[in-house]
């Protein structure tokens, strides 16, 4: 199975990173809210069992 993860801007200019990773639902799930609240820069990227992407700078 296929893990999602994401980074992404905060509407205030915070860069973010996922702290978990998604299976393709949730990863859906997960990118509607980030929309609706507003961030920026929203950039899937497919991680493996234990890994996480870093926030962009």
């Amino acid at each position: 199975m296929q893990s999602y993860s994401f980074t992404w801007t905060d509407p205030d200019g915070t860069p973010r990173a996922s702290a978990v990773a998604y299976d393709r639902v949730s990863a859906d799930h997960r990118r509607n809210e980030l929309e609706e609240a507003g961030a920026t820069g929203i950039d899937e990227v497919a991680v493996r069992p234990g890994e996480l992407p870093t926030a962009k700078e």
